[in-house]
């Protein structure tokens, strides 16, 4: 049996990985997804079919990324095929249903109010079956499976302050041509001056800022980072909460507004309640940080269940 495994770099592929161990599935894999510092290292050894990246509704790369990824099925007999979004699962997972594939469609963690645009075409494709991470969301056609953060528990106030410098990582994630410079502004604000800082800071523009940016850190390196910080500010981005929360980390979440031009819409204030909600971030405004909340993050700290439950196909 071979899986076929969909995603665009970010947290769509961050969660596949992720859910990987709950998805009892078995055999050889092929992923398909974006070449970039997070997903090579993320992926190294595993065989994938690398596509460049996409632009936000970019309707063009939906056909560019079909027509690539076609030869996929001559070369291999899947049985299966899971993505978790986004645009790359309107070019491949049709192309999977209607060669009979068992084909499956889990929407973004982020996706608190309802279905993204990919996942609302999905839903009207044959033969593809598609899953929400929220009971709320449940449908005649939408079923529920459970949630990628089903496997953590947060325990306020169980770490003293370090006392030596903060180590702090601020991570803006990889969203295209989508700055977050408010986040910066703020963190050059009030970060102690001796905080030992990791600045990942994407596509954002630091004219004028006194930091070390990293436009893009590779996945391993950013994971030990994350492992060694005592806090992690990050926008709040399926895969960053995710990274902080694998490494025991309790993040405080920023969400990119729209009114800011800082993303494509407001789905990540949607990830960023759902885990404020399970107690599992401290989300904030960008310009309403303060030393206080880099305390509180530093404080808690954030277990992973031994045994999470197995996805409910």
């Amino acid at each position: 049996m071979t899986t076929l495994l969909v995603a665009n770099n970010g947290g769509h592929v961050k969660q596949l990985h992720s859910w990987l161990p709950r998805l009892g599935l078995e055999g050889d894999r092929v992923w398909v997804t974006v070449r970039a510092p997070q997903t090579t290292a993320l992926l190294a050894g595993e065989q994938v079919c690398w596509v460049d990246y996409p632009d936000a509704r970019d309707y063009r790369a939906l056909v560019r990324h079909a027509l690539a990824t076609r030869h996929l099925f001559r070369r291999h007999r899947f049985s299966t095929a899971v993505s978790t979004g986004a645009s790359l699962a309107l070019s491949v997972l049709p192309q999977a249903a209607a060669r009979g594939v068992d084909t499956r469609f889990i929407e973004s963690a982020t996706r608190f109010e309802g279905p993204s645009m990919a996942g609302r075409v999905l839903a009207r494709v044959p033969r593809v079956r598609v899953y929400t991470q929220y009971e709320h969301l449940t449908s005649e056609r939408w079923r529920y499976g459970g949630s990628i953060f089903d496997g953590f528990t947060a325990a306020p106030g169980a770490e003293p302050l370090p006392e030596r410098p903060l180590r702090v990582v601020v991570t803006v994630g990889s969203t295209g041509a989508y700055g977050f410079r408010r986040l910066l502004d703020r963190m050059v604000q009030v970060l102690p001056a001796d905080a030992e800082v990791l600045w990942q800071t994407g596509s954002t523009d630091v004219t004028g800022l006194d930091v070390e940016a990293r436009p893009a850190v590779p996945s391993d390196e950013l994971a030990a980072a994350v492992a060694a910080a005592d806090v992690v500010v990050a926008h709040a981005g399926t895969g960053s909460a995710l990274g902080a929360l694998e490494a025991g980390k309790f993040p405080l979440l920023v969400p990119r507004r729209t009114a800011h031009r800082e993303h494509v819409d407001e789905h990540q204030g949607e990830i960023a309640r759902a885990l404020g909600e399970r107690g599992l971030a401290l989300v904030r405004e960008a310009d309403e940080i303060t030393l206080t909340d880099l305390h509180r993050a530093a404080t808690t700290t954030v277990q992973r269940l031994q045994a999470p439950p197995l996805f409910a196909w």
